[in-house]
């Protein structure tokens, strides 16, 4: 037995509450409720000004949802479902922030809600067990338990490039937009980036500026979103089948509503597998990319083979044949990336106001005080816009300086990639719950929060049943899933290829080496392992 062990546990008094919640995005807000029902006090620190999380802070022209609608809201509660009306199958962003604002408004969550505090330190102390948190204005608070609610997409990076602060006209990252319309009409204005954030800006910016210049380091693969408004009729058939459309969540690998085709590319005919491409090619949302043959993810070959329908598919929308090669990825496959969905995002560059610059070939030196110069030549603009993605998984808490027994830091204790139980919890941080901390199943990231707030508060009901104040998980148990999570990846191309879903990120210093970041198995084989871990009383885990 440790000193620390034999010391009391603290009195409620020495508490500020009982569960601080890092975040008012999706996760925080539905944790809030959990505790509430626990008879917990809940304190939530957001760094904005509202609740909404992803959908408060990406405003973007063109942000919206490439899940269906209906798949994605909470799920929780019949009452809600039948109120709330969704206007399109992939909903936009504005109307996104309306129904988190719905649902903060129908359960009073903002009562329970710090906005503008942003969390710049949690530190654990083991002589009254419980996490001290300090915000960035030095206020500090104290809770026996550190609920991390900060998302896998929330720390936005700038590309290393100098001169950014130099230039005179407007500029923004994606994930930082102003809460004010910005009127493009007769600017010229550039965008950096053309990940899944920058397909669906340039989609947008590109209606309405003089002139768009896309610089473009890395193509990316896209597909068709096919969104439209829903019916009356269809918003009736919606909210009569939720029972349905839920529960075909949990029965497929990654929580949307199509899985992988049970057959392998090459089961069947040449005649066949274009006609299955053709088909999921003019369908809407995901299902090209986890709706497609089993061996797709697996097979270089049969990769292979769908990368070469849609390089087609490209090279029929794109009129300049030399614009259609620059668009076709040469350095991974279809799906191997996170794929984005667009509207017309191909024909964009068809029109007379739009130019396509190759970053590779002519790299970017430096912004200048009116535009960007390049290897090759000088723009001049009146807006940039940053579409240069997050420090994924682990960057958001990379930026709290979180640290756990005897003063260890998350940061360097992670420093050699993410070591996790089941993605919640961390071995050296005692009390510390993550609702979406790497290795844990992602997907349909809604499907995946309303899982793991509920398996956290089921953990925090058998604490308060069993007298318990304490939880760590134990080391062999790290190691146990951090195995497995490896075991999960073997095989798959996706983790032959750097992105954000290995781990790499050519603007954050450390992050150019992929690492195993994110749990590849099924939410399906995800959620049995966690439901296994509390059936047989969390032996996994040092509870006292």
């Amino acid at each position: 037995m440790s000193s620390s062990e034999t010391l009391p546990a603290a009195t409620d008094q020495a508490l500020d509450y009982d569960a601080i919640v890092v975040g008012a995005g999706m996760s925080g807000m539905y944790q809030l409720i959990r505790l509430r029902q626990l008879g917990l006090r809940g304190r939530v620190f957001e760094a904005g000004t509202d609740v909404g999380g992803t959908w408060y802070w990406n405003r973007y022209p063109g942000a919206r949802f490439d899940s269906e609608s209906y798949s994605y809201g909470f799920s929780f509660d019949p009452e809600l479902l039948q109120e709330w009306s969704w206007s399109e199958h992939f909903a936009p962003q504005p109307e996104t922030l309306r129904y988190l604002n719905h649902v903060a408004e129908k359960y009073d969550l903002r009562r329970d809600i710090q906005f503008n505090s942003r969390v710049a330190s949690a530190h654990y102390a083991d002589d009254w067990r419980g996490w001290t948190v300090t915000l960035e204005d030095g206020s500090r608070y104290r809770a026996r338990y550190l609920i991390t609610a900060i998302g896998v997409l929330s720390a936005p990076t700038l590309p290393r490039i100098a001169g950014i602060e130099s230039f005179r006209g407007q500029s923004w990252h994606t994930a930082r937009w102003p809460k004010e319309k910005v009127d493009f009409t007769g600017q010229r204005v550039a965008v950096i980036g053309t990940g899944a954030t920058g397909v669906q800006t340039i989609q947008e910016v590109a209606k309405t500026a003089a002139h768009l210049t896309i610089f473009q380091r890395t193509p990316n693969w896209c597909a068709p979103l096919h969104n439209r408004p829903i019916t009356e009729d269809e918003q009736q058939r919606i909210k009569a089948s939720y029972p349905e459309i839920f529960r075909r969540c949990q029965e497929t690998f990654s929580c949307f509503l199509h899985t992988p085709d049970p057959r392998g590319t090459f089961e069947v005919t040449p005649e066949e597998r274009e006609a299955f491409y053709e088909e999921l090619y003019a369908s809407p949302g995901f299902g090209i990319w986890v709706g497609n043959f089993r061996d797709m993810l697996t097979d270089p070959a049969a990769n292979r083979e769908i990368s070469d329908f849609v390089a087609r598919k490209i090279r029929q929308r794109v009129k300049d044949p030399r614009l259609a090669e620059m668009l076709i990825p040469k350095n991974h496959g279809f799906g191997t990336r996170r794929l984005p969905l667009e509207t017309r995002y191909y024909e964009v560059y068809n029109q007379d106001n739009v130019t396509l610059v190759d970053s590779r070939a002519t790299p970017i030196e430096r912004i200048t005080p009116t535009g960007i110069k390049t290897s090759e030549a000088e723009f001049e603009f009146d807006i940039i816009i940053y579409a240069t993605g997050f420090d994924a998984l682990t960057g958001a808490f990379d930026r709290i300086d979180i640290r756990g027994t005897d003063g260890q830091r998350l940061k360097e204790t992670w420093s050699g990639g993410a070591q996790t139980f089941m993605g919640m919890l961390v071995e050296g941080f005692p009390n510390m719950l993550m609702l979406l901390g790497p290795h844990t199943a992602l997907g349909n990231i809604p499907r995946s929060i309303e899982y793991n707030v509920e398996w956290v508060s089921d953990l925090l009901r058998h604490m308060q049943e069993h007298g318990l104040t304490r939880v760590e998980a134990r080391p062999e148990a790290v190691q146990a899933w951090t195995d497995h999570v490896k075991s999960c990846a073997a095989g798959l191309l996706t983790f032959e290829v750097d992105s954000w879903m290995t781990g790499v990120n050519r603007n954050v210093e450390g992050k150019q080496t992929r690492t195993i970041a994110r749990y590849a198995g099924s939410a399906p084989a995800y959620r049995a392992w966690c439901d296994a871990v509390a059936a047989k009383g969390y032996q996994e885990l040092m509870l006292r």
